[in-house]
């Protein structure tokens, strides 16, 4: 085994290690790992471009080497690491575990190895300690990174019962207690670990064998050094938000330099939101008979709002997604789903209040039951294999059920077939992408979202509008998280969104005017 220890072969989560070179790092949230996937896999490829025919304002395509390309992945994993840390709260490394059924067996064989020739060291007569020793210094630098400069009586016991010289003397004598030490390494973890490994430490003072309690002992310490991590990124977090602005524009720079199209998804995103912004206001603008028609002028705050809206309808499958929001396509993806679930829900309660007449206005709790009910029925409406029109014909047979059940107890007659049957087909109809009632919900979701992140600027609350009431709660927690990611986003790429639309803004109509909004 060559003296090597279980260390050798495990990676350290340390929180001493910085985020340029946390690209070693092999656990995370799963958000994460999803996101990083996305952006690596866009780093390793020329992306065409989508609109070649289009004014642009990258520079010309350029070949790269593979190892430019293994740098620049780098880069964009320490960049989508910093990310995660400030867009999520929740954000924790875990325990790393290996993937491939290869790499387990082989750590596993070299790990059974190991621990092995100790057992057989610590068997012979007189006991030979030599990698015992070697486990004892990981042991104490492990201790040693867990303290604080504050802690200096801790870091004099470590140093004086830990003194490797003193313990290999004692050793070479036959008077080494290794129980002795083993048991002060306990009471140490058992100082220095979070409450949550009180159980974990508690259980290692019932283990009587060395080598058992030694692979114990490395067990917990690294359960130890994840907490120190996650500690320590709790509490950079809250300084970390302007630090990791300028360090993700930073690795974004990297990135298009060494892909000059790498801007091209993002390019056609915005003007695509400009062309849309145009037209509606167009359309919503009367000129006098005669008069030359004039493009209206637009901020540039107006078209980056409706883009990211356009982003809470993208079509995943077909399009791709803009480069700069590469890192959260998953979260709003995410919010994609939960927004069209909702608008189904609001739909069909919309619809069940509007026939059942007001019987069941006032009733508290009822609508709260209802939405409920269709939340578990419409679980999973975006797989595949989900049937939608089979899932609204059951919401249809339980939303009447529920309404004949309350009106009875309430004292009410039931509801009549004519009014069931249209209950039915109006909840059965919603399937249909033209349907009126389904077009109006998600209109005014729309609308609400709209209205918030716009007065997130000004730090006030829009109105909330009719209808929405029953995911009202559920409505705020998307629209507080997706103005969180837009105003970050903004943050960021702002430089890069601005010179876009001034390119664009030079290919559209000569009256055309582009305002610059003041954030």
């Amino acid at each position: 085994m060559d003296g090597n220890t279980p260390q050798d072969f495990k990676e350290s989560n340390s929180s001493k290690d910085t985020l340029e070179n946390s690209s070693d790092t092999r656990s995370g949230d799963s958000n994460l790992d999803s996101s990083e996937q996305s952006v690596r896999k866009r780093v390793r490829q020329r992306t065409p471009s989508p609109h070649s025919s289009s004014s642009s304002w990258s520079s010309s395509p350029r070949y790269v080497s593979v190892e430019e390309l293994l740098e620049t992945a780098k880069g964009v994993t320490n960049m989508a690491l910093a990310h995660e840390i400030v867009l999520n709260g929740g954000f924790q490394l875990k325990q790393s575990e290996p993937v491939g059924s290869l790499e387990k067996r082989v750590r596993e064989i070299v790990h059974k190895a190991f621990w092995d020739s100790l057992e057989t060291q610590l068997s012979e007569n007189p006991p030979t300690y030599d990698h015992a020793i070697k486990l004892l210094g990981e042991i104490k630098e492990t201790l040693l990174s867990f303290l604080l400069p504050g802690h200096n009586r801790l870091r004099n016991q470590i140093n004086e019962v830990l003194d490797l010289e003193l313990i290999k003397q004692e050793a070479e004598n036959g008077a080494l207690d290794i129980n002795k030490v083993a048991e002060f390494i306990i009471d140490i973890m058992g100082t220095l670990c979070a409450p949550a490994r009180d159980e974990e430490v508690g259980r290692l003072r019932n283990i009587t064998s060395v080598v058992p309690l030694f692979k114990e002992i490395f067990s917990v310490l690294d359960l130890m050094k994840i907490d120190m991590a996650n500690f320590a990124i709790s509490s950079i977090r809250p300084h970390l938000m302007q630090q990791s602005i300028e360090y993700e524009r930073m690795k974004f720079q990297e990135f298009i330099e060494k892909q000059p199209n790498a801007l091209d998804f993002t390019q056609k995103w915005i003007e695509e939101a400009l062309n849309e912004l145009i037209s509606s206001k167009v359309e919503t603008t009367s000129s006098p008979s005669g008069a030359e028609n004039v493009l209206p002028a637009v901020s540039s705050s107006a078209v980056l709002n409706w883009a990211y809206l356009k982003l809470l309808k993208w079509d995943h499958m077909k399009t791709p997604f803009p480069e700069t929001l590469l890192m959260d396509e998953t979260r709003f993806q995410e919010m994609q789903l939960q927004l069209d679930q909702l608008t189904l829900i609001v739909a069909i309660l919309l619809i069940t209040y509007n026939i059942a007449g007001t019987e069941l206005s006032g009733l508290p709790g009822f609508a709260e039951k209802l939405k409920e009910i269709l939340k578990v029925l419409l679980t999973g409406m975006h797989m595949p294999r989900f049937n939608v029109r089979e899932a609204l014909v059951t919401s249809a047979e339980k939303i009447c059920l529920e309404v004949n059940t309350c009106l009875s107890q309430h004292g009410f007659s039931h509801l009549s077939p004519d009014r069931e049957a249209a209950l039915k087909g109006q909840i059965e109809a919603l399937m249909k992408t033209d349907n009126s009632i389904h077009k109006l919900i998600g209109s005014r979701i729309q609308s609400f979202l709209k209205c918030y992140i716009e007065a997130s600027c000004q730090k006030s609350s829009p109105a909330f509008p009719g209808g929405l009431e029953p995911v009202r709660m559920e409505l705020v927690e998307i629209a507080v998280k997706f103005s969180r990611l837009v105003n970050y986003n903004k943050m960021v790429f702002s430089p890069y969104y601005d010179r876009i639309l001034s390119v664009l803004m030079k290919s559209k109509h000569p009256l055309f005017s582009l305002r610059k909004s003041v954030e």
